[in-house]
């Protein structure tokens, strides 16, 4: 009996050293974010640049901690499209409720 398992995956899975330099990403995009909530000057769109980091590492564990990068298309695409869907609603319902809106609260 061999010792190594395939799981019907033709790429190898990525290094312990890849794993350490995401986490590392991972923290370093956390402290921005910290940085950007004290920034008085970055209080106007803060909002927003904490919503794309917030993107950036979900899509930064989702493929790597979650193996989705290495998952097929049909799996990824499970996990993506829901996830699209819920986005568009919740854009939709801010919207239809005026969350958009000038002076907005």
């Amino acid at each position: 009996m061999s010792q190594t398992q395939s799981h019907g995956h033709s790429e190898p899975h990525t290094s312990n050293k890849t794993y350490v330099l995401v986490a590392a990403v991972l923290a370093m995009v956390t402290a921005v974010e910290v940085m950007v909530f004290y920034l008085e000057a970055l209080r106007p769109v803060i909002v927003p640049i904490l919503v794309v980091l917030s993107a950036a590492k979900f899509s930064l564990v989702a493929a790597f901690f979650m193996h989705l990068k290495y998952d097929g298309r049909l799996l990824r695409s499970l996990f993506a499209g829901p996830l699209f869907v819920a986005i568009a609603i919740i854009l939709a319902m801010m919207a239809l409720y005026g969350a958009f809106a000038v002076g907005a609260a």
